[in-house]
């Protein structure tokens, strides 16, 4: 054999075998990372843990603001309506084609490969303050829960007839610290047994209130509740009426927002088989689970407490007893909120880190610290700094802004259009090449109109309701 024949040959197998190296390894995948290993199972769990959150609880208020018509049909139109959007983001995972297109690791990295320019900045300036809002929202809840424990007991004590008024700040504190450790946790991937742990918390509470739901109901054998919501309660006014009306909107579009880490969850499955196709099968399984145990808490919450439904079902002491069982239900929200908060949090750090990456390249560098009985831990300081002021941060702002249900809904009304709808059916037409004034073009631009009405109006009734609670509050001083 010729020298040179020799030699092209050797260099084609060194070639062969440096890409077999990269793109069929077992331990390696396609874009030369750590072979991803995510399955439907651990994505659903992801799903579940992000979606069912604080927001399950301020449903059956939702429905009492609704009624026992709209109020069902409100929360299966928000649940097709994020089935659909996430069925067309999961499909913009990667660029160009589904199976061997360029992977977009996060939902910017989506946005600024297909739509770019301006929408880079847009989607970034609504996709952190979402997750901003969303953190500071699980950390009220958390806190609450936490109080609710203690107020529980003290109810219990006292034949529910004490004062047992308790400050939430003491609470939000505990809970800042918690995150504050498990934040040093380094990225989205290592997160999987937090989302597992979490998601079967978020069964036990939502199963412990539907139970004590239906108990109430059997136990005085009516439903309570009409066909149209809340026609007087109290001082209820016309006007209240309509505000809150549209704070239910906002209170059941939180309870779907997870379209911010959809990319990021995709971004930890194993391939083959695709993963839009993963992620659709994941979806699917996690917005039918997720919106039977809506439908099953809010309208049985409400049907045990009708106009009355508080704006926290666990916590608004619409159920005293047995004490013990609403105290594992909270305990339950607690620690499903200490994962939930990592979810959303964490595609927060990993943008600040890579920003900060490409600008001091030596900045994240890692110390290892070893730990008896375990692998060494491997220690950025500024990960370490950064990360713990950002959780200061928020604490401190859930401290000033403790109002459980306004922030829900005002947090789910700014984010729901935007990233659940616009960018996400946006980025679809682009990837897709849809023809401009064809039918399926005209057909999503209407979708996401429509969509952006009823983002404005529950945006409208939400930040009034803010305003209102305001008027009333000292801030460090929050008492319930």
């Amino acid at each position: 054999m010729p020298a040179a024949t020799t030699s092209n040959l050797s260099h084609h197998q060194a070639f062969h075998m440096e890409a077999m190296s990269i793109g069929d390894s077992k331990f390696y995948d396609d874009d030369g990372r750590l072979k991803r290993t995510g399955s439907v199972w651990t994505a659903s769990s992801h799903i579940i843990t992000a979606v069912i959150g604080s927001g399950v609880l301020s449903l059956a208020w939702a429905i009492a603001q609704l009624g026992w018509i709209a109020g069902p049909a409100v929360m299966i139109l928000f649940s097709m309506v994020t089935l659909y959007t996430s069925s067309l983001l999961s499909q913009c995972y990667r660029s160009g084609d589904s199976v061997s297109g360029k992977r977009n690791y996060t939902y910017m990295d989506a946005v600024r490969s297909i739509l770019g320019g301006v929408s880079v900045k847009l989607c970034g300036m609504f996709q952190y303050l979402n997750l901003i809002g969303i953190v500071v929202g699980y950390t009220i809840a958390a806190s609450i829960s936490m109080m609710a424990i203690k107020k529980s007991n003290c109810f219990h004590n006292s034949g529910d007839k004490g004062p047992c008024h308790e400050s939430s700040s003491q609470y939000i504190m505990i809970f800042g610290i918690i995150e504050i450790f498990l934040s040093q946790i380094p990225d989205f991937d290592q997160i999987w047994w937090l989302s597992t742990v979490a998601a079967i918390m978020s069964f036990t509470y939502s199963i412990i209130g539907l139970s004590l739901g239906i108990a109430k109901v059997a136990e005085r054998g009516t439903f309570k509740g009409s066909l149209m919501g809340i026609i007087s309660v109290g001082t209820v006014s016309e006007t209240q009426k309509i505000w809150r009306t549209s704070q239910a909107l906002g209170d059941i579009a939180f309870a779907y927002s997870y379209a911010v880490v959809l990319i990021e969850i995709q971004d930890t499955l194993k391939s083959p088989p695709c993963e839009a196709k993963t992620m659709k099968k994941a979806t699917k399984l996690s917005i039918a689970v997720t919106t039977t145990f809506y439908m099953l808490c809010g309208c049985m919450g409400y049907a045990a407490f009708g106009d009355a439904a508080p704006g926290n079902l666990l916590t608004g002491f619409g159920f005293y007893n047995p004490y013990w069982l609403v105290d594992i239900a909270n305990a339950a929200i607690v620690i499903h909120l200490v994962g939930a908060y990592q979810v959303f949090a964490q595609p927060i750090f990993a943008f600040v880190e890579k920003w900060a990456a490409q600008r001091w390249p030596n900045i994240n560098r890692d110390f290892k610290v070893p730990i008896p009985g375990l692998p060494a831990y491997k220690l950025s300081p500024f990960r370490l700094t950064w990360r713990t002021v950002f959780v200061m941060l928020t604490t401190v702002t859930s401290m000033m802004l403790p109002f459980f249900n306004d922030i829900v809904g005002v947090i789910g009304a700014m984010g729901f259009w935007p990233l659940t709808v616009f960018f996400p059916v946006m980025m679809y037409i682009k990837q897709k090449n849809i023809a401009k004034w064809s039918i399926k073009w005209i057909t999503l631009h209407i979708f996401s109109i429509a969509c952006l009405m009823v983002s404005l109006i529950a945006a409208v009734g939400s930040l009034a309701g803010v305003l209102l609670d305001l008027k009333k509050y000292k801030p460090f001083q929050s008492n319930y």
